[in-house]
This record gives C-alpha cells, structure tokens and sequence, in this order.
C-alpha cells in the first residue's frame, strides 16, 4: 500500500428507518430518502424508461437499485473503453487494461448480486449479496487509486460517472444490511439452519480433499519443469483448464521447481485447485512493481480472481526488494478460496487480499509496509506472520484494509497466529518501528485475537495514517486474548476505534463462522479449521 493512494470518505448513518418501512409505501421519494445517497438514487431510479413502476416492498427497492447501479456501471465501462486509443506509454495501457478488467467484474459482480435477489431471499443470499456488492464497490476504489498514484489523467476524467455507481452500489449495502440485521435479530441461528452446502462443492469434490498429502490427490495436469508432466509453465495448465466447459473442481499439481512466470487465473476459471509438492519446494516467483510503472494489483506474481479457488504447499513470492516499493506476491479476489500451507513473501504490499471470502491456514506471510492489505473478509489461522526488514528510515506496518464504506462486510481477522521478526529483522530489530497495521480507508477493521506477538511490536500497536488523524474515530482494530512480550494492551493508542476486547461475543463477529460464514461452506473441505474463537 502506498501512502498516496486516494481516501475516500463516506458518511456514517443509521438506518434504522429501514427496518420499520411500511410495505404499503410506493413513493421513490420515500424509498431514495431512507438511503445515504438520496439525490442520485431519485435521479437514476426516475429518469429511465424501463422503469414504469415504484417499489411496493424493500425487496423491490433493492433490486431495482442493484439495476440502476449496473447500469450505471456500464456507462463507465463504455467511456472507460474509449480511452483506449489515447493511452500511448506504458503505464498507461496498464492502468487502462486493469480498470478495463476492474469496471468487467464490477459488472459481473452486480449481474451476480442481482440474479441471487431475483432467486431467493433466504439469509444465504442476502449475506452473498453483500459480499458481491462491497467487492463491486472495491473494484471502482481500486482503478481511482491507480489512476490517481500513476497520474493517468485521462482516466480521472471518468470520476463523475464512477461516483455515480459507487454511491448507488453503497445504497444498496446499506439496504440489503438492513436486511440482514433483521434475519439476525428474527433468528440468531438462521444461517446454520437455512443455509446448506454450497452446491459448488459436491460430495466428490470434499472425498478429493479428506486426504492433505499432495501427492495423493489425483491431478488432471501435472506441471514440472523436466517434461516428466504435460506442461512446464504453470499459466499453460491454468490456461488449458480455462477451456473446460463444465467447471467441477479441476487439480493442477506443481511439482518441484522454481517457476519464473507471472501467472492469472480469471474469473471464469472457478473451482480450480494448485497443489504443489511443499511451499519450501514449489515456487513461483518474478519481480514485477509498481516503480516498473504498473498498478499494484497488476504486479502480482499471481493474480487469482475465479472463485472457490485452492492453493496448497505452494510459494508464491515477489522478488522485487524493499528498493522497488509496492510489489505484490499474491493478489487474490477468489470468492470462497482457501489458501492452505502456503508461503507468501514479499516486501511492501507482500498479500493483496482484495475482495470477498478468503481463508488462509497454516500459511506463511513474510512482508514490510503495509504487506497485508486490500478489502477482502479474510481470516488467517495458524498463520506464522513475518516481518522482514526494510528499507532504512520505513516503519513497518503489517495490515493496511481498505474498508470504505460502513455497511461493507469486510475486515482481516488473525486467530491463533505468531507475529515474530524474519531472520533478517531480528539482528537490527531495535533499529525499526512496527506495528499490527494502520487506517488505510475510513472503516478499516483488524482484529488479532489469540495470537502470540513478539516484542518487536511497538507498545501503541497501532500507526496513524501520516500525520493524520484519519479513519481514527470510525476504524475498528481490536485485539483480544493474546500473548508475547509485544501483546500487552496498557500503552496502546487511545483512539476511539481501538478495541481492547473483552467479550467473547464481540470476538465472535471476527471468527470463521462470524466474518466469513465459513460454517456454511468451509466444513468437509479436508482442510483443517477452527469455526470459532
């Protein structure tokens, strides 16, 4: 993350209005005023020609929002696209193809959101809907940002219409939150009891998984660099299940090898799993940065967007130094992906955990500034974090989220894990400041619960943005239980959003099953985890 990326602010509002809506109420005047952008949500919802009725039910109200805000997202995909032509240097084709590829699943996402509103009601769709939405929204934050950090210009002139779709899309995250409010309070058990099994991943697809030795499970393609398997590049065996037409769970084993490549999976290419032979062993690596001038998202070593995505034994790392700034090692907005006794290492920006459901478990995470970020759900168990040494003058800060918006159901979560100093730390550890993370966006939220910190932690815990005050008042960074010699809460920042938890139930919210409903999704998958705290 870099300190000149923009911040946004969004006003803080309760809606408890909308939970005591009368159905019988049809006016758009009415609907639009409930929401914490009214005057874009009347203009939009009356000025198009399809829309011949008003809403006699929330239900109604939020779908016809959801539209209106695609809508909208496809005018700035189509003015974004006309750009295209102008962009001439470098950095300019990159940012234009990654918001290109930003303002597509945007769309994708809304399309997603509002076919699962048209399907079903029940709390399973309401809680994906919000995910979908809060990841549409990060997807117009991440393009802002990097038109702003890479000063293509050309691309700002598109901000009116983007924030056009970013205030519709926070309409309905705080609508559809209020929905969801109301199914809890109604039933505190109703995910448990109406939401099943995801019916992605099938009976087969959990037996494949019972067994965690990756040379047990039985690959589709193997990759190895001697010609012993059917591809030597893992992008080719990515690419070949990219082609297939029925998207079951499809296993690409890496064996051993250092592989030199930058490798993507798209969105389309869900339910793919990459084993390799031991994150010590199977690696794959390169050295992109933003100072080659490219986005942060784009200098990914591997950049995974399909959902219900696995990797596990496998090292994904960013060469670049602590020279070169933000360089990131893995980019991740697989919906429902489980990272599994990997490695991950970097220096700035190491983890872009950018959007929706993320569940790492006896992972590796080696980093500098910032080097867990993004605006992902994402839960780290077992974890061993590592803070490496950077560059003379940095302080390191090992989370910057990206939260924007309040009613967004985003946050990292680190349960039962060890922050320690990398061996290359350890020796100079007096000669740098670090701390558990800092506000990058207004409602950032970080927990570290139950997780032993080493003294190499700064007794404030946590960094100012700056010299600012920012996202102090409105971030959540909680600890809770933990231990380590850099543990003690008694000289932590007195900021009004730090938490020195107390109650388990507070805890709760951060856990598998309160950040991620991971009890809906994750049990059977063979990979171990703990539901809660």
């Amino acid at each position: 993350m870099s300190s000149t990326i923009v911040k946004i602010f969004f006003p803080l509002a309760l809606f408890s209005s909308l939970f005591s809506i009368s159905s019988s109420s049809s006016s758009i005047d009415f609907w639009c005023n409930q929401t914490p952008y009214p005057e874009p949500c009347k203009y939009h919802m009356m000025s198009h020609s399809h829309h011949k009725f008003e809403p006699r039910h929330r239900s109604e109200f939020r779908k016809m929002l959801v539209q209106s805000a695609m809508e909208q997202a496809q005018v700035m995909r189509e003015r974004a696209q006309n750009y295209g032509p102008n962009f001439v240097t470098t950095t300019q084709r990159f940012v234009f193809n990654d918001c290109l590829k930003l303002n597509d699943n945007t769309i994708f996402h809304l399309n997603q959101t509002l076919l699962a509103l048209h399907t079903s009601n029940s709390c399973s769709s309401l809680l994906d809907a919000q995910t979908w939405l809060s990841t549409a929204l990060t997807n117009i934050e991440t393009c802002r940002s990097s038109t702003l950090q890479l000063r293509v210009r050309e691309f700002t002139a598109q901000n009116n219409v983007s924030d056009n779709v970013r205030r519709m899309i926070s309409n309905v995250l705080a609508v559809n939150n209020g929905d969801i409010v109301m199914m809890k309070q109604q039933n505190n058990n109703t995910e448990k009891k109406t939401c099943g099994f995801p019916s992605w991943f099938s009976r087969c697809n959990r037996r494949l998984l019972i067994s965690l030795k990756p040379s047990s499970l039985k690959a589709n393609i193997v990759v190895a660099q001697d010609g012993t398997g059917h591809f030597k590049t893992v992008q080719a065996a990515i690419d070949e299940a990219s082609r297939r037409t029925v998207k079951t769970r499809f296993v690409i084993r890496v064996k051993r090898g250092i592989y030199e490549e930058n490798i993507e999976v798209d969105k389309d290419n869900e339910n793919l799993m990459i084993v390799g032979d031991g994150m010590n062993v199977t690696i794959i690596t390169n050295n992109r940065s933003v100072k080659d001038g490219i986005t942060p998202s784009m200098s990914a070593t591997a950049g995974i967007d399909g959902a219900h995505f696995i990797a596990q034994d496998i090292t994904f790392r960013n060469t670049a130094g602590p020279e070169k700034g933000q360089a990131v090692a893995l980019r991740s907005a697989s919906d429902l992906s489980v990272f599994y006794r990997c490695s991950i290492e970097g220096y700035q920006d190491t983890l872009m955990a950018h959007a929706q459901r993320q569940f790492y478990r006896d992972c590796r995470i080696f980093g500098t500034v910032d080097f867990i970020w993004g605006n992902a759900a994402a839960v780290f168990q077992n974890c061993i974090i590592l803070v490496r040494r950077p560059l003379q003058g940095q302080a390191n800060m090992i989370t910057a989220q990206g939260r924007g918006d309040p009613f967004q159901n985003t946050g990292i979560s680190i349960i039962n894990s060890q922050i320690r100093a990398a061996p290359d730390l350890r020796p100079v550890v007096d000669s740098y400041q670090t701390y558990l993370g800092r506000p990058w966006q207004q409602y950032a939220r970080v927990v570290v619960m139950k997780s032993y910190i080493e003294g190499l932690v700064n007794p404030l815990g946590w960094s100012p943005w700056g010299d600012s005050d920012f996202g102090q008042d409105t971030c959540y960074f909680g600890e809770y239980m933990n231990n380590g010699a850099g543990s003690s809460t008694q000289s932590r920042v007195q900021w009004p959003g730090f938490h020195v938890m107390t109650s388990q139930n507070e805890a709760q919210q951060f856990t598998v099953a309160g950040l991620l409903a991971g009890n809906i999704w994750l049990p059977q998958a063979g990979v171990p985890f703990d539901i809660g705290i």
